[in-house]
Protein backbone atom coordinates (compact mmCIF):
# COMPACT_ATOMS: atom_id res chain seq x y z
CA UNK A 1 0.00 0.00 0.00
CA UNK A 2 1.16 3.58 -0.62
CA UNK A 3 0.66 6.30 1.98
CA UNK A 4 0.95 9.98 1.16
CA UNK A 5 1.28 13.00 3.44
CA UNK A 6 2.47 16.59 3.09
CA UNK A 7 6.12 15.51 2.73
CA UNK A 8 5.71 12.83 0.03
CA UNK A 9 4.82 9.17 -0.44
CA UNK A 10 6.18 5.86 0.87
CA UNK A 11 5.15 2.22 0.47
CA UNK A 12 3.85 0.14 3.37
CA UNK A 13 5.00 -3.48 3.09
CA UNK A 14 2.57 -5.85 4.82
CA UNK A 15 3.23 -9.55 5.58
CA UNK A 16 0.72 -11.85 7.24
CA UNK A 17 3.42 -13.21 9.60
CA UNK A 18 4.37 -9.78 10.93
CA UNK A 19 0.78 -8.74 11.86
CA UNK A 20 -1.63 -10.31 14.35
CA UNK A 21 -4.42 -12.42 12.85
CA UNK A 22 -7.02 -9.75 13.74
CA UNK A 23 -4.98 -6.96 12.17
CA UNK A 24 -4.40 -8.86 8.94
CA UNK A 25 -8.13 -9.59 8.58
CA UNK A 26 -8.97 -5.95 9.38
CA UNK A 27 -6.47 -4.86 6.75
CA UNK A 28 -8.14 -6.98 4.06
CA UNK A 29 -11.71 -6.22 5.07
CA UNK A 30 -11.72 -2.52 5.95
CA UNK A 31 -8.82 -0.58 4.41
CA UNK A 32 -9.78 1.41 1.29
CA UNK A 33 -8.19 4.11 -0.86
CA UNK A 34 -8.63 7.46 0.91
CA UNK A 35 -8.43 6.12 4.48
CA UNK A 36 -6.11 7.95 6.87
CA UNK A 37 -3.79 5.42 8.47
CA UNK A 38 -1.16 5.43 11.20
CA UNK A 39 1.49 2.69 10.78
CA UNK A 40 4.74 1.74 12.50
CA UNK A 41 7.52 -0.68 11.66
CA UNK A 42 11.07 -0.82 10.36
CA UNK A 43 12.50 0.50 7.10
CA UNK A 44 13.49 -2.02 4.43
CA UNK A 45 13.91 -2.29 0.67
CA UNK A 46 11.65 -4.67 -1.26
CA UNK A 47 13.00 -7.12 -3.85
CA UNK A 48 12.42 -4.41 -6.50
CA UNK A 49 14.54 -1.99 -4.46
CA UNK A 50 11.69 0.29 -3.29
CA UNK A 51 12.18 1.86 0.12
CA UNK A 52 9.27 0.70 2.33
CA UNK A 53 8.02 0.58 5.90
CA UNK A 54 7.89 -3.08 7.00
CA UNK A 55 4.62 -2.73 8.90
CA UNK A 56 4.38 -4.26 12.42
CA UNK A 57 1.07 -2.63 13.39
CA UNK A 58 -1.35 0.00 12.14
CA UNK A 59 -4.43 1.93 13.16
CA UNK A 60 -7.24 3.48 11.11
CA UNK A 61 -7.19 7.15 12.14
CA UNK A 62 -10.02 8.30 9.84
CA UNK A 63 -12.27 6.14 7.65
CA UNK A 64 -13.13 7.53 4.21
CA UNK A 65 -16.85 6.86 3.54
CA UNK A 66 -16.93 8.15 -0.05
CA UNK A 67 -14.90 6.70 -2.95
CA UNK A 68 -12.16 8.87 -4.40
CA UNK A 69 -12.14 9.58 -8.17
CA UNK A 70 -10.92 6.77 -10.41
CA UNK A 71 -7.11 6.48 -10.21
CA UNK A 72 -6.50 6.51 -13.96
CA UNK A 73 -8.93 9.24 -15.01
CA UNK A 74 -8.55 11.41 -11.92
CA UNK A 75 -10.91 14.31 -11.21
CA UNK A 76 -11.45 15.94 -14.62
CA UNK A 77 -14.86 17.63 -14.18
CA UNK A 78 -13.68 21.25 -13.89
CA UNK A 79 -16.81 22.47 -12.07
CA UNK A 80 -16.52 19.64 -9.53
CA UNK A 81 -12.83 20.44 -9.05
CA UNK A 82 -13.70 24.00 -7.92
CA UNK A 83 -16.82 22.94 -6.00
CA UNK A 84 -15.05 20.17 -4.06
CA UNK A 85 -11.53 21.55 -3.83
CA UNK A 86 -10.66 19.09 -1.04
CA UNK A 87 -11.23 16.16 -3.45
CA UNK A 88 -9.35 18.03 -6.20
CA UNK A 89 -6.31 18.37 -3.93
CA UNK A 90 -6.33 14.64 -3.08
CA UNK A 91 -6.84 13.52 -6.70
CA UNK A 92 -4.44 16.12 -8.23
CA UNK A 93 -1.54 16.71 -5.79
CA UNK A 94 -0.13 19.49 -8.03
CA UNK A 95 -3.17 21.63 -7.09
CA UNK A 96 -1.88 21.83 -3.51
CA UNK A 97 1.45 23.08 -4.93
CA UNK A 98 -0.36 26.11 -6.40
CA UNK A 99 -1.56 27.07 -2.90
CA UNK A 100 1.92 26.47 -1.44
CA UNK A 101 3.29 28.85 -4.09
CA UNK A 102 0.55 31.37 -3.27
CA UNK A 103 1.56 31.30 0.42
CA UNK A 104 5.20 31.84 -0.62
CA UNK A 105 4.23 34.84 -2.80
CA UNK A 106 2.25 36.52 0.02
CA UNK A 107 5.11 35.86 2.46
CA UNK A 108 7.67 37.34 0.01
CA UNK A 109 5.49 40.44 -0.52
CA UNK A 110 5.37 41.01 3.26
CA UNK A 111 9.15 40.58 3.56
CA UNK A 112 9.68 43.07 0.71
CA UNK A 113 7.34 45.67 2.26
CA UNK A 114 8.98 45.33 5.68
CA UNK A 115 12.47 45.66 4.14
CA UNK A 116 11.39 49.06 2.74
CA UNK A 117 10.11 50.24 6.12
CA UNK A 118 6.34 49.84 5.47
CA UNK A 119 4.02 48.80 8.29
CA UNK A 120 0.98 46.57 7.80
CA UNK A 121 -2.36 47.97 8.98
CA UNK A 122 -5.94 46.72 8.92
CA UNK A 123 -8.87 48.80 7.66
CA UNK A 124 -12.63 48.09 7.84
CA UNK A 125 -14.26 45.54 5.54
CA UNK A 126 -17.71 46.95 6.41
CA UNK A 127 -17.89 50.59 5.35
CA UNK A 128 -20.45 53.39 5.41
CA UNK A 129 -19.58 54.45 1.83
CA UNK A 130 -18.00 52.22 -0.82
CA UNK A 131 -15.13 54.32 -2.21
CA UNK A 132 -11.63 54.12 -3.66
CA UNK A 133 -12.75 52.55 -6.97
CA UNK A 134 -15.67 52.51 -9.36
CA UNK A 135 -17.42 49.18 -8.83
CA UNK A 136 -20.78 47.78 -7.79
CA UNK A 137 -20.61 46.96 -4.05
CA UNK A 138 -22.23 44.24 -1.96
CA UNK A 139 -24.70 45.77 0.48
CA UNK A 140 -25.58 44.39 3.90
CA UNK A 141 -27.69 45.70 6.80
CA UNK A 142 -26.56 46.26 10.38
CA UNK A 143 -29.49 45.59 12.72
CA UNK A 144 -28.23 47.44 15.82
CA UNK A 145 -27.17 50.54 13.88
CA UNK A 146 -30.25 50.28 11.62
CA UNK A 147 -28.26 51.22 8.54
CA UNK A 148 -26.88 49.80 5.30
CA UNK A 149 -23.19 48.98 5.19
CA UNK A 150 -21.05 48.11 2.16
CA UNK A 151 -18.35 45.46 1.79
CA UNK A 152 -15.25 47.36 0.74
CA UNK A 153 -14.43 47.67 -2.96
CA UNK A 154 -10.92 49.04 -2.16
CA UNK A 155 -8.77 49.75 0.90
CA UNK A 156 -7.54 53.06 -0.51
CA UNK A 157 -9.46 55.76 1.35
CA UNK A 158 -8.81 54.37 4.83
CA UNK A 159 -5.12 53.80 4.12
CA UNK A 160 -4.85 57.46 3.05
CA UNK A 161 -6.44 58.47 6.36
CA UNK A 162 -3.48 56.69 8.02
CA UNK A 163 -1.10 58.94 6.02
CA UNK A 164 -3.02 61.98 7.34
CA UNK A 165 -2.56 60.55 10.85
CA UNK A 166 1.23 60.49 10.45
CA UNK A 167 2.09 56.92 9.38
CA UNK A 168 4.29 57.58 6.34
CA UNK A 169 4.58 54.08 4.84
CA UNK A 170 1.55 51.79 5.16
CA UNK A 171 0.17 48.75 3.36
CA UNK A 172 -2.63 46.24 3.66
CA UNK A 173 -3.02 42.77 2.16
CA UNK A 174 -6.73 42.09 2.17
CA UNK A 175 -9.86 40.77 0.55
CA UNK A 176 -11.81 43.10 -1.76
CA UNK A 177 -15.46 42.49 -2.72
CA UNK A 178 -17.12 43.60 -5.97
CA UNK A 179 -20.63 42.59 -6.94
CA UNK A 180 -19.79 42.14 -10.61
CA UNK A 181 -19.35 39.48 -13.29
CA UNK A 182 -17.34 36.26 -13.00
CA UNK A 183 -14.75 35.27 -15.62
CA UNK A 184 -11.33 33.62 -15.89
CA UNK A 185 -9.88 36.94 -14.62
CA UNK A 186 -12.60 38.07 -12.19
CA UNK A 187 -13.95 36.64 -8.94
CA UNK A 188 -16.39 38.63 -6.72
CA UNK A 189 -13.88 38.43 -3.85
CA UNK A 190 -10.17 38.74 -4.52
CA UNK A 191 -6.96 39.68 -2.73
CA UNK A 192 -4.88 42.81 -3.25
CA UNK A 193 -2.04 44.61 -1.62
CA UNK A 194 -2.44 48.40 -1.46
CA UNK A 195 0.47 50.53 -0.30
CA UNK A 196 0.97 54.27 0.28
CA UNK A 197 4.23 56.15 0.78
CA UNK A 198 4.48 59.80 1.83
CA UNK A 199 6.96 62.13 0.09
CA UNK A 200 7.21 60.02 -3.08
CA UNK A 201 5.58 59.95 -6.52
CA UNK A 202 4.45 57.36 -9.08
CA UNK A 203 8.06 56.84 -10.28
CA UNK A 204 8.91 55.25 -6.93
CA UNK A 205 5.83 53.00 -7.21
CA UNK A 206 7.10 51.70 -10.58
CA UNK A 207 10.34 50.70 -8.87
CA UNK A 208 8.32 49.11 -6.04
CA UNK A 209 6.22 47.08 -8.51
CA UNK A 210 9.37 45.77 -10.23
CA UNK A 211 10.90 44.95 -6.86
CA UNK A 212 7.87 43.01 -5.58
CA UNK A 213 7.24 40.98 -8.76
CA UNK A 214 10.91 40.09 -9.36
CA UNK A 215 11.43 39.06 -5.71
CA UNK A 216 8.31 36.86 -5.87
CA UNK A 217 9.56 35.28 -9.12
CA UNK A 218 12.97 34.54 -7.57
CA UNK A 219 11.35 33.08 -4.43
CA UNK A 220 9.08 30.75 -6.45
CA UNK A 221 11.14 29.99 -9.60
CA UNK A 222 14.72 30.99 -8.80
CA UNK A 223 14.85 32.91 -12.14
CA UNK A 224 13.27 35.91 -13.90
CA UNK A 225 12.03 34.12 -17.03
CA UNK A 226 8.71 32.34 -16.52
CA UNK A 227 6.50 30.39 -18.91
CA UNK A 228 2.87 31.49 -19.05
CA UNK A 229 0.51 29.42 -21.22
CA UNK A 230 3.27 28.71 -23.78
CA UNK A 231 4.73 32.26 -23.84
CA UNK A 232 8.04 33.11 -22.18
CA UNK A 233 7.67 36.20 -20.00
CA UNK A 234 10.88 38.04 -19.13
CA UNK A 235 10.74 39.88 -15.81
CA UNK A 236 14.28 41.28 -16.22
CA UNK A 237 14.42 44.93 -15.18
CA UNK A 238 13.90 47.67 -16.28
CA UNK A 239 10.41 47.14 -17.73
CA UNK A 240 8.98 49.01 -20.72
CA UNK A 241 7.38 52.41 -19.91
CA UNK A 242 5.03 54.04 -22.45
CA UNK A 243 2.26 56.64 -22.24
CA UNK A 244 -1.33 55.64 -23.01
CA UNK A 245 -1.45 58.24 -25.83
CA UNK A 246 1.66 56.86 -27.58
CA UNK A 247 0.49 53.22 -27.30
CA UNK A 248 -2.92 54.08 -28.80
CA UNK A 249 -1.28 56.10 -31.58
CA UNK A 250 1.10 53.22 -32.32
CA UNK A 251 -1.79 50.70 -32.50
CA UNK A 252 -4.40 52.78 -34.37
CA UNK A 253 -2.61 55.75 -35.94
CA UNK A 254 -4.93 58.16 -34.08
CA UNK A 255 -3.38 60.98 -32.04
CA UNK A 256 -6.01 61.75 -29.40
CA UNK A 257 -4.11 64.89 -28.36
CA UNK A 258 -5.28 66.49 -31.61
CA UNK A 259 -8.97 66.39 -30.58
CA UNK A 260 -8.62 68.76 -27.61
CA UNK A 261 -12.05 68.69 -25.91
CA UNK A 262 -13.97 67.65 -29.08
CA UNK A 263 -15.67 64.41 -27.93
CA UNK A 264 -17.73 63.90 -31.11
CA UNK A 265 -14.66 64.01 -33.39
CA UNK A 266 -12.89 61.52 -31.08
CA UNK A 267 -15.93 59.19 -31.19
CA UNK A 268 -16.13 59.44 -35.02
CA UNK A 269 -12.42 58.55 -35.34
CA UNK A 270 -12.87 55.60 -32.96
CA UNK A 271 -15.96 54.32 -34.77
CA UNK A 272 -14.01 54.27 -38.04
CA UNK A 273 -11.50 51.77 -36.58
CA UNK A 274 -11.91 48.28 -38.11
CA UNK A 275 -12.23 46.44 -34.77
CA UNK A 276 -15.24 48.42 -33.45
CA UNK A 277 -18.50 46.85 -34.60
CA UNK A 278 -21.58 49.06 -34.80
CA UNK A 279 -24.20 47.74 -32.38
CA UNK A 280 -21.60 45.79 -30.36
CA UNK A 281 -20.87 46.33 -26.66
CA UNK A 282 -17.76 48.39 -27.63
CA UNK A 283 -19.91 50.65 -29.80
CA UNK A 284 -22.45 51.08 -26.97
CA UNK A 285 -19.65 51.90 -24.48
CA UNK A 286 -18.25 54.40 -26.98
CA UNK A 287 -21.67 56.07 -27.27
CA UNK A 288 -21.83 56.66 -23.49
CA UNK A 289 -18.33 58.23 -23.33
CA UNK A 290 -18.62 61.79 -21.98
CA UNK A 291 -15.09 63.03 -22.73
CA UNK A 292 -12.10 62.51 -25.05
CA UNK A 293 -10.32 60.81 -22.11
CA UNK A 294 -13.11 58.22 -21.88
CA UNK A 295 -12.93 57.56 -25.66
CA UNK A 296 -9.14 57.19 -25.46
CA UNK A 297 -9.52 54.66 -22.63
CA UNK A 298 -12.18 52.72 -24.58
CA UNK A 299 -9.89 52.48 -27.64
CA UNK A 300 -6.93 51.50 -25.40
CA UNK A 301 -8.92 48.66 -23.80
CA UNK A 302 -10.16 47.38 -27.17
CA UNK A 303 -6.95 47.59 -29.24
CA UNK A 304 -3.93 47.82 -26.97
CA UNK A 305 -4.50 46.02 -23.65
CA UNK A 306 -4.38 42.44 -25.00
CA UNK A 307 -1.12 43.14 -26.88
CA UNK A 308 0.87 44.06 -23.74
CA UNK A 309 2.35 40.61 -23.13
CA UNK A 310 5.75 41.50 -21.67
CA UNK A 311 5.73 43.69 -18.50
CA UNK A 312 4.69 47.24 -19.49
CA UNK A 313 3.93 50.34 -17.44
CA UNK A 314 1.20 52.37 -19.21
CA UNK A 315 1.63 55.96 -18.03
CA UNK A 316 -0.26 59.25 -17.79
CA UNK A 317 -3.98 58.44 -17.88
CA UNK A 318 -6.62 61.11 -18.65
CA UNK A 319 -7.93 63.00 -15.60
CA UNK A 320 -11.57 62.03 -16.41
CA UNK A 321 -10.93 58.34 -15.61
CA UNK A 322 -8.57 58.95 -12.68
CA UNK A 323 -10.56 60.71 -9.94
CA UNK A 324 -7.99 60.06 -7.17
CA UNK A 325 -4.76 60.82 -9.08
CA UNK A 326 -2.69 64.01 -8.98
CA UNK A 327 -2.73 66.23 -12.10
CA UNK A 328 0.36 65.69 -14.28
CA UNK A 329 3.14 68.19 -13.54
CA UNK A 330 3.86 68.75 -17.27
CA UNK A 331 0.73 67.89 -19.30
CA UNK A 332 -2.71 69.45 -18.73
CA UNK A 333 -5.64 67.02 -18.79
CA UNK A 334 -3.48 64.05 -17.74
CA UNK A 335 -2.62 62.54 -14.35
CA UNK A 336 0.49 60.97 -12.86
CA UNK A 337 -0.93 57.47 -13.02
CA UNK A 338 0.24 54.14 -14.39
CA UNK A 339 -1.16 50.66 -14.77
CA UNK A 340 1.11 47.62 -15.00
CA UNK A 341 0.20 45.03 -17.65
CA UNK A 342 1.66 41.53 -18.03
CA UNK A 343 0.20 38.92 -20.41
CA UNK A 344 -2.46 41.42 -21.53
CA UNK A 345 -3.82 41.71 -17.99
CA UNK A 346 -3.74 44.57 -15.53
CA UNK A 347 -1.62 43.51 -12.55
CA UNK A 348 -1.31 46.86 -10.79
CA UNK A 349 -2.64 50.43 -10.69
CA UNK A 350 -0.79 53.37 -9.12
CA UNK A 351 -0.58 57.13 -9.01
CA UNK A 352 0.87 60.19 -7.38
CA UNK A 353 -1.97 60.86 -4.95
CA UNK A 354 -4.29 63.85 -5.11
CA UNK A 355 -3.95 65.83 -1.86
CA UNK A 356 -6.04 68.92 -2.69
CA UNK A 357 -9.42 68.52 -0.89
CA UNK A 358 -11.18 71.10 -3.14
CA UNK A 359 -10.04 69.39 -6.37
CA UNK A 360 -10.89 66.00 -4.83
CA UNK A 361 -14.45 67.07 -3.92
CA UNK A 362 -15.01 68.44 -7.43
CA UNK A 363 -13.75 65.19 -9.03
CA UNK A 364 -15.92 63.04 -6.76
CA UNK A 365 -18.97 65.16 -7.60
CA UNK A 366 -18.17 64.85 -11.31
CA UNK A 367 -17.77 61.07 -10.96
CA UNK A 368 -21.19 60.85 -9.24
CA UNK A 369 -22.75 63.02 -11.99
CA UNK A 370 -21.31 60.75 -14.71
CA UNK A 371 -22.46 57.63 -12.87
CA UNK A 372 -26.00 58.99 -12.50
CA UNK A 373 -26.11 59.95 -16.19
CA UNK A 374 -25.08 56.41 -17.18
CA UNK A 375 -27.62 55.05 -14.74
CA UNK A 376 -30.43 57.16 -16.25
CA UNK A 377 -29.42 56.22 -19.83
CA UNK A 378 -29.31 52.55 -18.87
CA UNK A 379 -32.72 52.78 -17.18
CA UNK A 380 -34.23 54.17 -20.42
CA UNK A 381 -32.77 51.32 -22.46
CA UNK A 382 -33.89 48.72 -19.92
CA UNK A 383 -37.45 50.03 -19.87
CA UNK A 384 -37.76 49.01 -23.53
CA UNK A 385 -35.66 45.83 -23.28
CA UNK A 386 -35.69 42.56 -21.38
CA UNK A 387 -35.04 43.18 -17.66
CA UNK A 388 -33.08 39.94 -17.21
CA UNK A 389 -29.48 41.14 -17.58
CA UNK A 390 -27.58 42.69 -14.72
CA UNK A 391 -27.53 46.48 -14.56
CA UNK A 392 -24.02 47.62 -13.66
CA UNK A 393 -25.08 51.21 -12.87
CA UNK A 394 -28.17 50.62 -10.73
CA UNK A 395 -26.24 51.14 -7.45
CA UNK A 396 -25.83 54.47 -5.64
CA UNK A 397 -22.48 56.27 -5.52
CA UNK A 398 -22.15 58.66 -2.60
CA UNK A 399 -19.60 61.19 -1.42
CA UNK A 400 -17.27 60.06 1.40
CA UNK A 401 -17.44 63.27 3.44
CA UNK A 402 -15.18 61.93 6.19
CA UNK A 403 -12.39 61.21 3.69
CA UNK A 404 -12.67 64.77 2.34
CA UNK A 405 -12.54 66.07 5.93
CA UNK A 406 -9.32 64.09 6.50
CA UNK A 407 -7.75 65.72 3.40
CA UNK A 408 -8.67 69.13 4.83
CA UNK A 409 -6.45 68.35 7.84
CA UNK A 410 -3.61 67.83 5.33
CA UNK A 411 -2.27 64.71 3.60
CA UNK A 412 1.45 64.76 2.72
CA UNK A 413 2.43 64.43 -0.96
CA UNK A 414 2.37 60.68 -1.56
CA UNK A 415 2.14 57.86 -4.06
CA UNK A 416 0.08 54.70 -3.81
CA UNK A 417 -0.33 51.39 -5.62
CA UNK A 418 -2.67 48.41 -5.67
CA UNK A 419 -1.42 45.02 -6.95
CA UNK A 420 -3.69 42.04 -7.65
CA UNK A 421 -2.21 39.10 -5.75
CA UNK A 422 -4.45 36.52 -7.47
CA UNK A 423 -3.31 37.62 -10.95
CA UNK A 424 0.34 37.65 -9.83
CA UNK A 425 -0.06 34.08 -8.52
CA UNK A 426 -1.74 33.10 -11.85
CA UNK A 427 1.39 34.33 -13.66
CA UNK A 428 3.84 32.56 -11.34
CA UNK A 429 1.93 29.23 -11.32
CA UNK A 430 1.04 29.24 -15.05
CA UNK A 431 -2.69 29.12 -14.16
CA UNK A 432 -5.15 30.00 -16.95
CA UNK A 433 -8.05 30.97 -14.65
CA UNK A 434 -8.30 32.98 -11.43
CA UNK A 435 -10.35 30.07 -10.05
CA UNK A 436 -7.21 27.91 -10.15
CA UNK A 437 -5.47 30.16 -7.61
CA UNK A 438 -8.42 30.83 -5.26
CA UNK A 439 -9.04 27.79 -3.08
CA UNK A 440 -12.83 28.20 -2.94
CA UNK A 441 -14.05 30.43 -5.80
CA UNK A 442 -17.65 31.68 -6.01
CA UNK A 443 -19.75 29.38 -8.25
CA UNK A 444 -23.30 29.20 -9.52
CA UNK A 445 -25.73 27.22 -7.33
CA UNK A 446 -25.69 23.60 -8.42
CA UNK A 447 -29.07 22.56 -9.82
Amino acid sequence: MTVRDDTGTIQLYCEKDSLTEDQFEQLKAFIDIGDILGASGSIKKTEKGELSVYMKNFEILTKSLLPLPDKYHGLTDVDKRYRQRYVDMIANPEVADVFRTRAKVVSEIRKTMESFGFIEVETPVLQGAAGGAEARPFITYHNSLQRDLYLRIATELHLKRMLVGGLERVYEIGRIFRNEGISTRHNPEFTTIEMYEAYSDYESMMNMAEEIVTRCAMATHGKLKVDYQGTEISLERPWRRETMHSLVKEATGIDFNSFGQDVESAKSAARALPGIKVGSSESTSLQSCSSVGHVLNEVFETFVESTLVQPTFVLDYPVEISPLAKPHRSYAGLTERFELFICGREIGNAFSELTDPIDQRSRFENQIKQHNAKRAARAKVKSTEDQGDEDDYSYEVCLDEDFLTSLEYGMPPASGMGLGIDRLVMLLTNSASIRDVIAFPVLKIQQ
